[in-house]
């Protein structure tokens, strides 16, 4: 689990940037694996998320996830999830101490929110295309109506796919381009001809800067280039394999 010092100075605040190391899973699985959408053994999974909660200091049914659709929608709890809720949402909010809200990824973007003063806290599912569509000032908006300043909230960017393993085609840049014509600067020529190499997380920054936020932290962790400690979704295509792990990104109020 990696932590980052500017969330655990926080008081009131637990966090943890989850890895694949530490869980019980096999094979292509091997790990911390938390996706129940994945096809790995259903009892491995949910003691990896046993696992990933005890170490949270809270119980499985505190970790909050959700059904992730790439999507700007952000969902605002205050209790765990009943089988009745619609989970479909790719950011969650709270300002309820002992609720762990996590983010699933194996290579977009999780980034965690934090307002301590105000006891709000977030986190975000950030693909290009959440990115593109809003889905992180829609979750800083939700931060705002449980009572969040945005001057006092931290965002950290966690573990994803970096440029040098991000390969695009013609038609994912011209997506970007009809946005924007700034939206080149997220590309560099790829030694495929009319391909690209597109900057994930520069992509995100950009948009965490519109935001006027206290402090915005980029772990510049890739997961494509680290298959010890990340899965990754890219890489699992490149070597043929049929599915792939999620390791999870979490964070907590506890008072």
């Amino acid at each position: 689990m990696i932590k980052v010092p500017e969330l655990e100075a926080m008081q009131h605040i637990a966090h943890g940037f989850f890895t694949r190391e530490g869980g019980v899973s096999s094979g292509i699985y091997k790990g911390l694996n938390v996706g129940i959408g994945s096809n790995d053994t259903r009892e491995d999974v949910l003691e990896n998320r046993r696992r990933v909660a005890s170490s949270m200091g809270t119980t499985p049914e505190q970790l909050v996830t959700l059904y992730q659709i790439h999507s700007a929608k952000v969902l605002s709890v205050s209790r765990p999830f009943t089988q009745e809720d619609d989970k479909r949402a790719d950011a969650v909010v709270t300002n309820t101490p002992g609720l762990a809200i996590g983010i699933l990824t194996a290579d977009c973007g999780p980034i965690l929110f934090a307002d301590p003063d105000n006891g709000v806290i977030g986190a975000a599912h950030s693909g290009w295309k959440g990115a593109m569509d809003g889905i992180l000032p829609n979750t800083v908006e939700a931060m705002q109506k449980l009572g969040a300043d945005p001057a006092n909230i931290t965002a950290v960017m966690g573990p994803m796919i970096s440029q040098n393993a991000y390969e695009v085609g013609p038609e994912f840049t011209h997506r970007f381009l009809e946005r924007s014509q700034d939206n080149q600067r997220f590309f560099v020529p790829s030694p495929k001809p009319e391909h690209s190499m597109f900057d994930l997380p520069a992509f995100i920054k950009a948009q965490l800067d519109k935001l006027g936020l206290k402090n915005i932290i980029d772990l510049e962790l890739c997961t494509y280039a680290d298959e010890d400690r990340f899965f990754s979704y890219r890489r699992t295509t490149h070597n043929n394999e049929p599915d792939y792990g999620r390791q999870i990104s979490t964070i907590m109020l506890t008072g």
